[in-house]
């Protein structure tokens, strides 16, 4: 029952870091190692007839548990009873290598363990899915002062929402006088920047702290503004391109001064490499919509080089927000990963090739080209 009870909190720490909630993941995945440890310990404490360690053992997972639960009282009241519960067990623990444990404590600790663990986790696992407080978790019986002077401080940049137009207009005004913003894309949130102003590129590189020799790819609203611009593509790679777009697929392709004619104007030199650049059309209309007020976007994942993807615009404005001019607030992103890019440039001579593997299967890209290159 009490390694049962480990795998639940183990899963309902995984759930929490994966919400961008550390301090709730840790507190999970310390319980799962307490319910694991002691019992290991007794099973190997068995094989040799030895109490000892146990016992030691014991008494440290009371100690280390105490701090616990001046923790969880600051962050909910489910999270304060596991500990609570968590410290009976651990006295049960104890009271057992002295061979004093009274079956009845003993019963009455379990059912009280294994009633909280239930209720915890299915709160946990049903707030989680639907987004909302389902199951009530309960307010911290303290909690701890923020280190800003005030509570109610708003935002380090401008955050309008999606859903309204003049939100989205406010952020196309920042693009287009050379403002660097996070935006939502159909895989995970980015830095934007326009394509017009070379210095907002240049930018984009400082608040990420990314390398110069990784290039940035641009963004487009729809394929017909690239035949507009007229580039030298192969009737292959036109056919490749409408299967893949707009999705979370992006072709680098071979660079060219028609790049001018697509609207990328004075950032052609920042975008790309000297010879190649990667074009995606996203499948995010909100994100359609803004490039076509402001034209393409230099667009790269709103993370510190290194870290990983921002999946929220929370975790956008907490990590990168007093960087930014602005951040176009949508909520959780439709996936956690990035997206798939594509080499075409030497389509006609040998196919394509993964640069990088992200939300869409290498093996799908793959099973599009063949079904284009037979066609």
């Amino acid at each position: 029952l009490i390694l049962i009870g480990g795998f639940v909190q183990l899963l309902a720490g995984f759930l929490a870091f994966r919400k961008y909630d550390h301090l709730g993941g840790a507190a999970f995945l310390t319980f799962s190692s307490l319910c694991a440890g002691p019992v290991s310990g007794h099973l190997l404490d068995m094989g040799t007839g030895n109490t000892e360690g146990f016992t030691a053992g014991s008494v440290a997972f009371l100690v280390l548990n105490a701090f616990l639960i001046i923790l969880a009282s600051s962050f909910n009241v489910v999270l304060l009873c596991v500990t609570l519960a968590m410290e009976l067990l651990g006295v049960c623990f104890l009271l057992f290598t002295l061979e004093n444990l009274p079956v009845p404590f003993e019963t009455v600790v379990l059912i009280i363990f294994s009633t909280i663990c239930f209720y915890g986790a299915t709160a946990s696992l049903a707030n989680c899915m639907f987004g909302k407080d389902l199951l009530l978790m309960g307010p911290p019986l303290f909690t701890v002062r923020s280190s800003r002077k005030d509570p109610q401080e708003p935002p380090p940049c401008v955050c309008p929402r999606s859903h309204c137009t003049s939100g989205l207009r406010a952020i196309a005004e920042l693009l287009d006088t050379g403002a660097v913003c996070g935006v939502p894309t159909d895989t995970v949130y980015a830095l934007a920047a326009s394509c017009k102003h070379p210095q907002a590129i240049e930018k984009v590189y400082r608040i990420k702290d990314r390398p110069q020799e990784k290039p940035i790819c641009i963004f487009i609203s729809n394929l017909d503004q690239l035949r507009a611009a007229a580039p030298p593509i192969s009737p292959l790679l036109w056919e490749f391109m409408e299967n893949v777009y707009p999705g979370g697929i992006g072709c680098i392709i071979q660079k060219g001064e028609w790049l001018k004619k697509l609207g990328v104007g004075a950032g052609y030199s920042r975008v790309g490499t000297r010879d190649s650049i990667m074009i995606r059309v996203p499948d995010l209309t909100v994100l359609v919509h803004l490039i076509d007020m402001t034209g393409p976007l230099a667009v790269t994942s709103a993370n510190p080089s290194g870290e990983v993807d921002s999946t929220h615009h929370d975790m956008v404005i907490s990590r990168l927000g007093h960087k930014l001019e602005g951040v176009l607030c949508d909520g959780e992103s439709d996936e956690v990963v990035a997206s798939t890019v594509v080499n075409c440039t030497k389509i006609d001579e040998s196919g394509i090739s993964i640069v990088r593997e992200g939300c869409v299967p290498a093996g799908k890209v793959m099973q599009i080209f063949e079904r284009v290159k037979n066609r």
